[in-house]
């Protein structure tokens, strides 16, 4: 067989056969609806090439059989009308676990009434002696082995109490209001009524993390020095020579354990004004552990969460309700967890949307191509009929 016999056979096989040139008519009716076709079929391309480029999650819900050990909280929250020498953060969980005055991985960043910083951030507690730079060269005189008077709060644990701070950890695990700083040489050494007194009209920004049991509980951030008594949690607000309270507030940021891509922390950018003072805010958070895996099989072990509000007044006895003023999160962890696998979309499934919305908008074209030109002639056969009777 010869091989002119063989293409003339293979050309049997056209299912497009062609017309001559000659024989093809083009019009401007023809011409708009190939511009306008062409731009949806390039709008629609790139509508499929975008949810190609996505990564396509797939939900899945479960019982929570994991055992991590501690809940990651990231917080950062500004309190305008509250400083930060007054601030303190604790933590409490249904396990019967307490952290008090909570310092590790948590920042304290002074602001002025304008919300400008004052100072850079520092890791410390209440009335930490490391922000007293004045009296420094004072403290260089003193005997480092000396063994000052904790003012009859001495135990079995503290024998010796050289700085103010000491003095008040030592009251605290007495169970004492701190009320006499003028009085006692290390806070007048340290300037601690000063540095009260200078910050009562600044603002506090508090972020970081601190790491719990992975259990339900509750943190707060609430003025005054905190301690425990028989067991009960207790703040000293005595210090403060009775003062009231703004606590106004900012969240900024609050998650619990890491981000993961399209993750809503609900809490984001929150912004409390509050309508008097001593206000106490509470915020009532479920948690759902999550984990999220990515299309390089990375897992992020992570949680979301929903939350419901509630603020009440607590000026005094009589006048509000009881409870101190502060910022209060409870929160539970749900016994179901939702997991989140990421998976690459199938390539034929892109090429298969890319020929069904080449080939429609071409056949939709052609039939109201047709319509359009069939319709105009028939449209101008009918007027020279007119002219002719």
């Amino acid at each position: 067989m010869q091989t002119k016999d063989v293409f003339e056979k293979l050309r049997r096989f056209d299912a497009y056969p062609k017309t001559l040139e000659d024989f093809r008519v083009k019009t401007y009716g023809g011409a708009i609806v190939t511009i306008v076709s062409g731009i949806f079929m390039f709008v629609l391309f790139f509508s499929e090439l975008n949810y190609y480029l996505t990564k396509d999650i797939q939900p899945e819900l479960f019982v929570d059989t994991s055992r991590e050990k501690k809940l990651r909280i990231n917080i950062d929250i500004v309190f305008p009308k509250m400083p930060c020498t007054y601030l303190s953060l604790d933590a409490m969980d249904m396990s019967g676990a307490s952290q008090i005055d909570v310092t590790a991985n948590l920042f304290k960043q002074r602001l002025d009434p304008d919300g400008k910083e004052v100072s850079e951030a520092e890791e410390h507690k209440i009335g930490d002696s490391k922000e007293v730079t004045e009296n420094a060269p004072v403290a260089t005189t003193l005997d480092p082995n000396r063994c000052e008077s904790c003012y009859g709060a001495e135990n079995k644990d503290i024998t010796c109490c050289n700085t103010c701070d000491a003095v008040r950890d030592a009251y605290r695990q007495k169970g004492w209001a701190f009320t006499d700083a003028e009085n006692i040489v290390q806070c007048q050494r340290e300037g601690f009524s000063e540095k009260m007194e200078a910050q009562k009209n600044e603002g506090c920004k508090m972020y970081g993390y601190l790491e719990v049991n992975k259990v339900g509980g509750n943190f707060h951030l609430a003025p005054g020095t905190s301690f425990q008594q028989r067991h009960v949690h207790v703040h000293d607000l005595q210090s403060l020579r009775g003062q009231k309270f703004n606590v106004t507030h900012k969240i900024n940021h609050l998650s619990f354990g890491f981000d993961y891509p399209g993750i809503i922390n609900p809490l984001d950018n929150t912004h409390e004004v509050a309508e008097n003072m001593q206000m106490m805010y509470q915020y009532f958070i479920k948690i759902v552990p999550t984990t999220y895996t990515s299309v390089n099989g990375l897992t992020t072990y992570t949680n979301q969460f929903s939350v419901t509000k509630h603020a009440k007044s607590v000026a005094s006895i009589g006048l509000g309700d009881t409870g101190l003023s502060g910022v209060f999160f409870s929160y539970e962890l749900s016994p179901m967890m939702v997991k989140y696998t990421e998976k690459q979309r199938s390539f034929m499934h892109f090429l298969t949307g890319i020929c069904a919305i080449i080939g429609g908008i071409f056949t939709v074209a052609g039939l109201i191509d047709s319509l359009i030109y069939h319709s105009s002639k028939a449209i101008a056969k009918k007027i020279e009929l007119g002219k002719a009777s």
